[in-house]
């Protein structure tokens, strides 16, 4: 699809999506001109598609692929917070602490079943009883997909994926979120009901949802749907949050600025304000990063904050990142001080063979700035 057609119809996506939220039929007129199979296209590079199914229901409309997105994101959701609900409860029984993050808690607070959708489940654990929650994942029939630094992938079929994180950031991210969240503990809840599960305040929530998606925005870029977020969870609890608070914690976080332009246009969008020039360039940029971002907005990202706005600093970053980084790029570095040299050696020769493209693109970026 061009850029001009995807930037239309994402618009359509846009105002659809601020219907289905705010319980609007959308305007006949509007709905007649729609491009169902490209809108369709749109909604789904931005986990968008159900709640827009249930705009074009509300007028009338219902598109076959629409609605079996509608139905699938449903029954994900129901079969999710089963899934879950039986695996915190062998968590319990193992007493072994837990919290759900983010999309679990968010979905509950969209108007209808299914709107929000999920692709995964993240749950933040004791980092401590890593193996014993791998075995208890494993007698459940998942498989071990992905083991990383702080968190561990787990796929079952035909549509459960769980994150495990024994950590919520890691040190070679950008801004201080690593350091910030190593005593996240302290600042947790204890649940009411259940003796080892916790969850956030709704100010630690929040604080915690926009430096998770700044991580995402200063990477690739992040989607329409995390302004989605941040529109569904003021609306309920904007009013009732102790701002004074959250500002000192953004201070800490370095995120002020990113806040509030967040704030500001997901509030303007959804509630269908005008915008400015600025707010349509800001919103351009979360319409054409997708839910998960793209390659030039990662090459552009990492010049600017890993590199500081330096071609030279930035490839000095990626040949000989900080050890943080090195650690996760390649495990085996950790065993001993003796392999930094070798672990070096082995990324500049990955790079140069299986991620040739990769690296293709970051110099082809490179020699156009």
């Amino acid at each position: 699809m061009e850029k001009c057609e995807f930037r239309k119809n994402a618009s359509d996506m846009i105002y659809l999506t601020a219907c289905a939220i705010n319980g609007k039929t959308p305007k006949q007129k509007r709905v007649e001109a729609l491009d169902l199979p490209n809108l369709l296209e749109v909604c789904q590079k931005h986990i968008l598609s159900a709640c827009v199914a249930y705009a074009l229901e509300s007028s009338g409309i219902k598109d076959n692929d629409f609605t079996q997105a509608k139905e699938k994101a449903i029954r994900k959701n129901i079969l999710l917070d089963a899934e879950r609900t039986m695996i915190f409860k062998r968590f319990e029984a193992e007493k072994i602490w837990y919290m759900p993050l983010k999309g679990c808690i968010l979905k509950d607070w969209y108007p209808s079943l299914g709107m929000r959708q999920m692709s995964d489940n993240d749950i933040l654990i004791d980092d401590s009883r890593r193996d014993d929650v791998k075995d208890i994942m494993r007698e459940f029939g998942f498989e071990l997909k992905a083991e990383r630094e702080a968190v561990d992938e787990y796929l079952k079929e035909p549509i459960y994926n769980f994150e495990m994180h024994g950590e919520l950031f890691m040190e070679y991210q950008v801004g201080p979120m690593a350091d910030y969240y190593k005593g996240i503990k302290s600042r947790m809840l204890e649940d009411d009901i259940n003796e080892y599960g916790y969850h956030f305040s709704n100010e630690e929530f929040y604080l915690f949802m926009l430096a998770h998606e700044y991580k995402h925005f200063t990477l690739g870029g992040t989607g329409v749907r995390s302004l989605v977020d941040t529109y569904i969870f003021l609306r309920k609890f904007g009013n009732l949050l102790d701002w004074k608070y959250i500002k000192a914690e953004l201070k800490k976080l370095n995120i002020e600025d990113f806040e509030r332009n967040n704030r500001e246009l997901a509030i303007k969008v959804f509630s269908m304000k005008q915008l400015s020039i600025e707010d349509k360039k800001l919103l351009d940029y979360y319409v054409m990063s997708g839910t998960y971002g793209n390659r030039n907005n990662h090459i552009e990202n990492m010049v600017k904050y890993k590199g500081r706005g330096s071609k030279v600093k930035f490839l000095l970053y990626r040949f000989f990142p900080p050890m943080s980084a090195l650690e996760v790029s390649v495990p085996w570095v950790t065993k001993s001080k003796l392999l930094i040299p070798l672990a070096y050696f082995y990324r500049f020769f990955r790079g140069a063979t299986k991620h040739r493209k990769s690296v293709a693109d970051e110099f082809k970026y490179l020699r156009k700035k």
